[in-house]
């Protein structure tokens, strides 16, 4: 049955509070995405609501403009056919026309999902052919090539709208099937002269319709389409804006995919129900100093990403001159102590004295520091997406960044439970969050239930069922404790839970996160399942081990080379030995071998979210494994 835009609701009033829906109750449900645009549109029109950087510059986009832009969009789209109901695929890295895509498309009641733009052709197909999409936005040259080798394959594609020229004219001219989004937009203005009331305002959404497919990393299988609810968006935005007090002041910065659910919490639904101001980053290679640049305010990073900023300022310490070493090492000795006092939560007298020390060591080096990865203004940075070093945790809390880490899936709209700054404990994942239950299962799984927990997996009731009990608990696949203070913590992955031959119950992500936390290893993969002792396969980080080689005259010339030297081996031997210091004897890691190249997602190592899948490694590496137990 197809809705009609007479059902839309009335437009609201310049004097009206977009966002006050989050605080004045639900009897009408929550508004959808283009709903919020629209009221941001009739509330402060001028007001610039998105950035984004090309070639070195920002250019931005009022409320006004991304209304009027996705109303065409919007109805380009229905010249094409697409109608309520219908699937849009995306297939693109962050960029003002994502969102406007996926946002034009619900204006009229359809359902977008986007693709990982390192997907390769074959899993592009699959969820083509899964989700029934009959219209693909690709994003350039790179994606449309992709699109064109299985065009004739996909059962429902009909037309595929591609964002960039660069590369693309021959096609665009030669298969009618492909359409240049200007041309889209084009199509748009004819619509909107012929019915302007039809495109004015988006189709009034119920809480319960679809809102937006999300595929998962398939880290054991195949992806699978999570769909989530114009009512899990709403409860996740009103979740964020109580939780991190999310204001108009507020900037976040878009990096990381909008595929991800993290990503399209923090960095399109919060913002645009709170009225933050989104910045989309150049390219993911440039986010670091895209993240100087802005500067956000909220900050959402996978482990990888803190990782990677907590090397570069150890590689910059280490580059520094003897004074500023000297400096740091001071700052470092001092930021502990008082960080140790905060986790253990020691009362003190003289509360005055460390906010002295604290404004000291901000002049002698946090602040410069903080500047250089870009979170001079952050107030929020959560760490989420996978278990994060409590090293790497420690390191970032030493230097004054507000650091927390939460628990998210798919399945739950994002947020399940988030630490609190002024609670600190790390290595939990904090308590739930207001709105969610959470319980831990009989075996160790962790629970959840309320508004945010999706409807169930995309033409997949097999797969919801052994999702979502009879009770309407979502069972996460996590399994973790409470803390006798309240504090979550998570211990590992259900399926990732290895047995030793010795019939010991072991958690491979928290040796692997004892290890990585070394500024010199990226990956690091544990084995030991029904084996007599714990090993692991381990990849260099490359720039920092080579930027240590060059140091210390180490000489190599490709990737390869540089992981047989004997002197590599022999500094990871050290990192490693480092980590066993802090584990259980049974846990400890009695042997490794570095990986000769870098784990790929083309390859099927790595998800679109660049998870290891184990399975794959450990096969693809079975020799090397093999070696260590001879």
């Amino acid at each position: 049955m197809t809705a009609t835009h007479a059902e839309s609701a009335t437009p609201p009033s310049h004097t009206d509070d977009p966002g006050s829906w989050r605080t004045t109750g639900w009897e009408n449900g929550a508004p959808s995405l283009p709903q919020l645009l629209v009221r941001w549109e009739a509330y402060d029109p001028d007001a610039v609501a998105l950035r984004v950087k090309r070639r070195g510059r920002w250019k931005q986009l009022t409320y006004a403009e991304w209304a009027a832009t996705t109303r065409r969009f919007a109805a380009g789209l229905a010249a094409l056919g697409v109608d309520h109901g219908d699937r849009v695929a995306i297939h693109s890295e962050n960029r003002p026309e994502w969102v406007g895509a996926c946002i034009g498309a619900q204006w009229l009641g359809a359902v977008p999902f986007g693709i990982y733009p390192t997907s390769p052709a074959s899993e592009l197909l699959h969820q083509l052919d899964d989700a029934g999409v009959g219209v693909l936005v690709a994003e350039d040259q790179e994606q449309l090539d992709k699109a064109m080798e299985v065009i004739d394959a996909a059962a429902t594609l009909h037309h595929v709208i591609v964002l960039e020229r660069r590369g693309t004219t021959a096609i665009l001219e030669e298969d009618d099937r492909v359409i240049h989004v200007d041309d889209v937009l084009e199509l748009g203005d004819r619509g909107l002269a012929k019915q302007p009331e039809r495109f004015d305002q988006p189709i009034a959404a119920d809480p319960d319709d679809l809102a937006v497919l999300i595929y998962t990393s398939g880290t054991t299988g195949k992806p699978k389409g999570a769909m989530l609810t114009w009512r899990n968006v709403g409860a996740a935005i009103r979740l964020q804006a109580h939780v991190l007090e999310v204001s108009r002041s507020d900037e976040v910065l878009s990096y990381l995919p909008l595929c991800h659910v993290a990503e399209q919490v923090m960095s399109l639904y919060t913002p645009l129900g709170c009225g933050a101001r989104i910045n989309f980053a150049e390219s993911i290679d440039t986010v670091q100093a895209d993240l100087r640049s802005v500067q956000p305010t909220l900050l959402f990073a996978v482990p990888r990403i803190t990782e990677k900023l907590v090397a570069s300022i150890q590689d910059r310490v280490t580059d520094a001159t003897w004074p500023k070493r000297a400096t740091f090492a001071f700052v470092d000795r001092v930021g502990t102590q008082l960080l140790d006092r905060r986790l253990a939560r020691t009362p003190t007298t003289y509360r005055w004295y460390e906010q002295v020390v604290r404004a000291v060591l901000w002049v002698l080096m946090n602040r410069s520091l903080r500047k250089h990865v870009g979170m001079t203004r952050v107030r929020a940075a959560i760490s989420g997406g996978a278990p994060a070093s409590p090293e790497v945790l420690r390191f970032l809390l030493r230097m004054g960044v507000p650091v927390i880490e939460g628990l998210g899936m798919t399945e739950a709209t994002g947020t399940i439970s988030l630490d609190d700054p002024d609670d600190l404990q790390v290595g939990s994942v904090g308590r739930p969050v207001p709105g969610v239950e959470v319980r831990i299962a009989d075996d160790g799984e962790i629970l959840v239930r309320g508004d945010t927990v999706f409807a169930g997996y995309w033409q997949r009731p097999d797969a919801t069922a052994e999702t979502i009990d009879h009770d309407g608990w979502l069972h996460t696949g996590d399994i973790g404790r409470y803390e006798p203070d309240g504090h979550l913590r998570l211990t590992d992955r259900k399926k990732d839970i290895i047995i030793t031959a010795g019939g010991k119950n072991l958690s491979p992500s928290e040796i692997e996160n004892g290890i990585k936390a070394s500024p010199y290893v990226k990956e690091a993969v544990v084995i030991g399942d029904r084996r007599r002792y714990v090993t692991a396969l381990l990849q260099i980080e490359r720039d920092t081990v080579a930027n240590w080689a060059q140091r210390e005259g180490v000489a190599f010339t490709t990737f390869r080379d540089l992981t047989m030297r004997p002197e590599v081996v022999a500094l990871l031997r050290q990192e490693v030995e480092r980590a066993n210091q802090d584990l259980a004897r049974v846990e400890q890691v009695k042997d490794f071998r570095v990986l000769p190249r870098e784990l790929d997602q083309d390859d099927d190592e790595l998800t679109a979210t660049q998870k290891v899948r184990r399975a794959v490694v450990a096969d693809r590496y079975a020799e090397l494994i093999e070696e260590m137990y001879r």
